[in-house]
């Protein structure tokens, strides 16, 4: 009985072990996610040129980590082909993703989320 019971955890821990990895998001995943989460009220811009989670819940911390990074590291080739500073190139990508930021949809502004009017 003990032997069955022992079987029938390790099954199941394989099972999650395998899973796991077809569970988690990738890039294009968070990326066709990212329009229902900013309308959800789940995901919001800021002025550091980054996404901010609003919310947590769903997939938002997800979302937010994968762009954050294709972000950064779009920001840093745009910085080193322009021999501009990062903190530069991220403000001015802020205020352009924050102008585009649709009626309703969250920013953040003064460190504080707030619904774009």
């Amino acid at each position: 009985m003990k032997l069955f019971t022992l079987l029938k955890l390790s099954f199941c821990g394989l099972v999650l072990a395998v899973s796991l990895p077809l569970m988690a998001m990738d890039l294009q995943q968070a990326m066709g996610s990212l329009s229902t989460a900013k309308t959800q009220g789940l995901v919001g811009e800021q002025p550091d040129g980054y996404l901010g989670v609003v919310t947590k819940s769903g997939n938002a911390d997800e979302i937010v980590k994968l762009i954050n990074e294709a972000r950064r590291a779009e920001y840093q080739r745009v910085a080193k082909d322009n021999g501009v500073a990062l903190p530069d190139v991220e403000a001015i990508a802020g205020q352009k993703a924050m102008e585009k930021t649709p009626t309703g949809q969250y920013v953040q502004v003064n460190k504080k989320w707030m619904k774009k009017p």
